[in-house]
């Protein structure tokens, strides 16, 4: 019984969890900027951050987090108020 009360609560988080924050590049913040504020907004490692940040330099874009829309446009909100362009998707 207590196992598939677990997969039920799983299965729901999965089907909720279907949103990617996508931070884009930009001409205007430094790397340093936006390594911090994915380190202090979006919880990553420093070293996480340094390889979002180099991916949208050259990428154009990345994923940044993934999850339900509702833990994530906080994330959203916070990083366009830091200058940065994001979107969810």
């Amino acid at each position: 019984m207590e196992t598939q009360k677990q997969n039920e609560t799983i299965e729901k988080e999965s089907l909720t969890e279907s949103a990617s924050l996508i931070l884009w590049n930009d001409n205007v913040n430094t790397f340093d900027h936006v390594i911090d504020c994915l380190v202090s907004i979006c919880d990553h490692s420093t070293t996480q951050a340094e390889q979002c940040a180099y991916i949208v330099h050259y990428k154009g874009k990345c994923v940044v987090k993934e999850g339900g829309k509702d833990r994530l446009e906080p994330l959203l909100t916070a990083l366009q108020q830091q200058q940065l362009t994001a979107e969810i998707k």
